[in-house]
């Protein structure tokens, strides 16, 4: 479920009823429905139908904000700038990045072409951002497949990998009910020059990962 989101005048946008800065009361601005139909639009904007959505992507996957703004307003006349500010710095997935000149981009899960490395020197897969041990989640009718194709990106640019356990499951629970995790050698991957991009709070993209450093998590 959602959490709603609220405003302290002191310290900003929580999550929290009470600031957990200062104990104080709060403004509740969006209730957990709404908070989930405006991330939901905005991700997909910035991920998947930014022409259908009015917005222009540069090559980096960058858009002008007050563009994101506008559109966001057209499809929710209830959704001002405060709302979407609030739903950007409250993102629980570290799912949107803020760029200079007033631009945002999706940071990971995009469908549409987009290169998240272009104009950047140094590069954003960094191995010693990159934990030894890296999961995914998936429905257990897929497995056969993985084991002989490995991991895939399908309808993706890359494949999505998550840092815990958990959250891999969470994300597999959105393919099958009860879904098997599947332990990545990321070490190993890098070790062999297969390159891992910290995305987000504990997302990790590549662009595919071999069946050989693809194991099934026990329970």
């Amino acid at each position: 479920m959602t959490e709603p989101v609220f405003r302290c005048p002191d310290h900003g946008v929580t999550t929290a009823q009470e600031c957990p800065e200062c104990g104080g009361n709060t403004r509740k601005l969006l209730g957990g429905e709404r908070r989930r139909r405006l991330s939901k639009f905005v991700s997909g904007a910035l991920r998947h139908f930014p022409e259908e959505a009015g917005l222009e992507l540069d090559r980096g996957g960058w858009t002008d904000y007050d563009d994101l703004a506008r559109v966001v307003k057209n499809k929710y006349d209830w959704a001002d700038r405060e709302l979407l500010d609030a739903v950007v710095e409250t993102d629980p997935k570290g799912r949107f990045e803020s760029g200079d000149d007033g631009q945002i981009r999706a940071a990971y899960g995009h469908s549409v072409d987009v290169d998240l490395d272009a104009g950047v020197d140094d590069s954003a897969d960094r191995e010693d951002d990159i934990p030894d041990r890296l999961f995914h989640g998936t429905d257990p009718a897929n497995l056969d497949s993985i084991r002989a194709e490995g991991l895939q990106p399908m309808g993706r640019q890359r494949v999505h990998l998550s840092g815990t356990t958990e959250e891999a499951r969470e994300v597999g629970r959105r393919h099958a009910k009860n879904p098997v995790v599947l332990e990545t050698d990321a070490a190993g991957m890098l070790a062999d020059g297969l390159p891992i991009a910290k995305r987000g709070e504990s997302t990790y993209t590549c662009e595919a990962v071999p069946p050989e450093y693809l194991n099934v998590r026990a329970e």
